[in-house]
C-alpha cells in the first residue's frame, strides 16, 4: 500500500496572470499593486533588430520574456498572452495514484491547501491544462521540487502547482509552454513530506480552492 502524506503549509501562489491590475507578492503583508501595460511589455521584450520568424525562435523569445517578467516580480501577463485552457485532464493517469490528504486537511498554523496523490516514486506527472511555466524548481521551501503553470480558464487566471516531484525529473522550464496532459515530471518525496506523493493545488486568481470539486467540474 502507498502512502504520502504532504506536510507543508506554505503557499505558493504567484500573481494573477490575467487581470489589468495585479497585486504580487508571496509574503503575507508584503504586497504590491501595479498595471500590466505594453510599455512594461515592450520593456522587457529582447532588444535590437533580431526578430523572431520560426516557430523555435518564437519559443525562444516567448520563452526569455517571461523568464524575464517573473525575474522582475512582475506577472506573466505583462510579457506575454496567458493560454487559453480548452481541455483539462487528471494531472495522474487513473490507477497510478490513490487520494490521501485532501484540502483543509490539519497543517502546522495553516490549512492544507492542495489534494495528495499519493503515488509510487517515478510514477508520471503530466500538467492538468494549457499553461505556461511561472516556477520550476529543485528546492521551492517546504514543497520540495516545484512546478508551477499558468492559465486562463473560463476567463480566470488559474494556476497550478504541482509538488514533491523527484529530483532531476522536471520536463519544464520558466517561460516554457504546455498542452493539457503533457509530461512534467516524477512523482517524488523532497520538501516536507513523509511518503511519496504528487501535492496538486489550484489557485483562482490568486486565492486557493479545494482543487478535486473544481477538477470534476472541469474534466474534459
Amino acid at each position: 500500500m502507498i502512502a504520502g502524506v504532504a506536510l507543508p503549509a506554505l503557499n505558493p501562489s504567484t500573481d494573477s496572470v490575467a487581470a489589468v491590475t495585479v497585486t504580487a507578492g508571496a509574503d503575507e503583508g508584503n504586497t504590491q499593486t501595479y498595471s500590466s501595460t505594453d510599455e512594461i511589455r515592450a520593456e522587457i521584450a529582447p532588444r535590437g533588430s533580431f526578430s523572431a520568424t520560426t516557430p523555435e525562435e518564437i519559443q525562444q523569445t516567448r520563452s526569455r520574456a517571461i523568464s524575464a517578467a517573473v525575474s522582475a516580480g512582475m506577472p506573466l501577463a505583462s510579457a506575454v498572452d496567458i493560454p487559453i485552457a480548452d481541455r483539462i485532464v487528471m494531472p495522474m493517469v487513473d490507477g497510478s495514484y490513490s487520494f490521501t490528504d485532501g484540502f483543509g486537511a490539519s497543517r502546522p498554523g495553516r490549512s492544507h491547501l492542495g489534494q495528495d496523490f499519493a503515488a509510487s516514486v517515478g510514477s508520471p506527472i503530466n500538467a492538468a491544462m494549457k499553461g505556461c511555466v511561472s516556477r520550476s524548481s529543485e528546492s521551492y521551501q517546504g514543497y520540495g521540487v516545484t512546478i508551477q503553470i499558468e492559465s486562463i480558464v473560463d476567463g480566470q487566471s488559474v494556476s497550478t502547482v504541482y509538488s514533491h516531484l523527484n529530483y532531476g525529473t522536471r520536463a519544464v522550464e520558466v517561460g516554457d509552454c504546455v498542452e493539457a496532459g503533457q509530461y512534467i515530471g516524477d512523482v517524488g518525496s523532497t520538501g516536507y513530506v513523509f511518503g511519496s506523493c504528487l501535492h496538486f493545488e489550484v489557485h483562482i486568481n490568486n486565492s486557493p480552492i479545494d482543487p478535486m470539486p473544481w477538477m470534476k467540474n472541469h474534466l474534459s
